[in-house]
């Protein structure tokens, strides 16, 4: 693996900015990392977009099996590089190894899912409906539809996930593999395992004699160079994993633009569980173990980190948050991602600590090492809940608030006062699980993904999948940005009329080269017409 040169890829060139240089930081130690880094001029910027308007067409009408070819080469040079991976990664964020090297290897898994999806084909939804011109009154014209990809694509990367939620992760993935040129915005966080990750994919976009536009990498800051990108007339759509208020200014930018374009955002989400009194009696010390290290894992700085927890006032409920609090007050810190995070976190527990109506009920233990973020506990009354809006901000780090409700009819006024979630958990016994059938429906209507006597935090890679929800948990609920759901954010639809069979794609073609599953006059079918 070459030496970092701290310098942006533009298409299959280097930058040659010369603007103040900054650095990344161990967060574990706060000290400063070489080498230099330099964030990408206004001109530079303009042609990583450029390349990449050049590089639609080309991409659009690559093959499935081409664009999977690609997709499993890059995640086979990551494989090769993990040492150097796992190496820069540690120091830029303090995760453990084997954290990161468990997110590279979702990070190939991803890749490969979109590979195995788009060499069979069958995602892109193909529609014919054969002309009758017999049909009375109007004769009915041939027509066919199928998904196309949208076209240049930005993907911010995320603070929390150097891998999977960064420059080859899920947004990339399905963007190329929609067959959209992407230009990735690094984080500053980890832009030297940033760099290197960009070399492997445009050594890969090289070997497969793909067009230079296909990737870029662009430094800089994110409110100043990341809003040139999301302001380009050649970008047709954002992805972005972070902060509301980051996601709202990329929304806020797209909307201004003279023709407004869509910006899937990955915001905040408090992912509340629900406690049912069964469960509580059955297993309410598991739970609590359980709670703990899902609000605790990776110092809480999941999306999916459960900030909320929802139960009524018994005997069994206290005696569940008596444990809870124990488990919570030896909690140990851990390192915080960067200094910033570790800011906000410690600003939104003091200021959660002096809101009027909520108790701080325990503390985990602080080495007194930088950048630690210690474990917190709050609770506070339905009532309390249901009025103070500010309550439902993501504090994100270790931290939780538990709802005391007095009857169930105060359970189902505060789930009904939640925005839009990632999830919703519910724990519960059989019994009252059926009994609570109202109470599901009702959560599933605020988050995406619903988890029954489980946690949610650690969110699988597969078809199935949906990570999404409504606002703010995403800017767009219908989407999801993990899973191979995901790909169908960077297409849109486009109908063929009345074209001579060689002209239309081969997914549409009357002899179905591609032998995929197509709806064939409302009926599904793999037969060539």
């Amino acid at each position: 693996m070459s030496s970092l040169l701290g310098q942006s890829f533009i298409g299959f060139t280097r930058s040659q900015s010369q603007a103040k240089p900054y650095r990344a930081v161990n967060p574990a130690t706060a000290t400063a990392l070489a080498p230099d880094f330099f964030a990408a001029t206004a001109g530079e910027v303009d042609r990583a977009c450029e390349l990449a308007a050049q590089a639609t067409p080309q991409l659009a009408a690559t093959s499935g099996h081409k664009k999977a070819v690609l997709l499993r080469d890059i995640a086979t040079r990551i494989e090769s590089a993990t040492p150097a991976l796992v190496a820069r990664a540690t120091q830029e964020t303090g995760l453990p190894e084997a954290r990161c090297q468990g997110e590279i290897g979702r990070t190939m898994g991803q890749l490969r899912l979109f590979a195995d999806l788009v060499e069979k084909g069958d995602w892109v939804d193909a529609r014919i409906e054969t002309a009758n011109p017999d049909r009375k009154p109007l004769p009915k014209p041939d027509h066919r539809s199928m998904l196309r990809p949208i076209g240049p694509v930005a993907v911010f990367c995320a603070s929390n996930f150097p891998f999977a939620y960064s420059v080859a992760g899920g947004d990339t993935a399905s963007a190329l593999a929609a067959g959209c040129p992407v230009i990735v915005m690094a984080h500053h966080a980890h832009v030297g395992t940033a760099e290197i990750m960009a070399s492997l994919i445009v050594e890969a976009v090289k070997a497969n004699g793909l067009p230079e536009g296909t990737f870029s990498l662009i430094m800089g800051e994110g409110r100043v160079v990341g809003q040139q990108v999301a302001k380009h007339p050649a970008l047709r759509a954002i992805g972005f994993t972070g902060s509301r208020t980051g996601g709202r200014a990329l929304m806020d930018s797209a909307a201004a633009r003279p023709t407004p374009i869509p910006v899937y955002a990955e915001m905040s989400s408090v992912n509340p569980i629900v406690l049912l009194e069964g469960a509580l009696a059955a297993r309410g010390d598991a739970i609590a173990t359980g709670l703990l290290g899902s609000c605790t894992l990776g110092v809480g700085q999941f999306c999916t980190q459960p900030g909320l927890i929802v139960l009524v006032r018994s005997a069994a409920s206290e005696a569940f948050v008596a444990k809870l609090s124990s488990l919570f007050t030896e909690a140990a810190d851990g390192v915080m991602l960067t200094a910033g995070i570790h800011q906000a976190y410690q600003k939104g527990v003091t200021t959660r600590s002096a809101q009027a109506g909520v108790k701080l009920l325990a503390q985990g233990k602080s080495s007194g090492q930088p950048n630690r973020g210690v474990a917190a506990l709050f609770a506070t009354e339905a009532k309390t809940f249901v009025a103070e809006a500010s309550l439902q901000d993501e504090i994100f780090g270790p931290s939780s608030l538990i709802i005391w409700c007095h009857h169930a009819q105060e359970v189902d006024a505060t789930i009904g006062a939640l925005h839009g979630n990632l999830t919703a958990t519910l724990h519960g016994t059989d019994v009252e699980l059926i009994a609570n059938a109202p109470l599901l429906t009702k959560l599933e209507a605020i988050a995406g993904r619903v988890v029954i006597n489980g946690f949610p935090t650690g969110v699988e890679v597969s078809h199935a999948i949906v990570h999404g929800g409504p606002y703010p948990s995403l800017s767009d609920g219908r989407t999801t940005s993990v899973g191979s759901n995901a790909i169908y954010r960077f297409t849109r639809l486009t109908c063929y009329q009345t074209f001579p069979d060689a002209a239309l794609p081969a997914e549409l073609q009357n002899a179905n080269p591609l032998n995929l599953s197509r709806l064939l006059n409302g009926t599904r079918s793999s037969a060539a017409l």
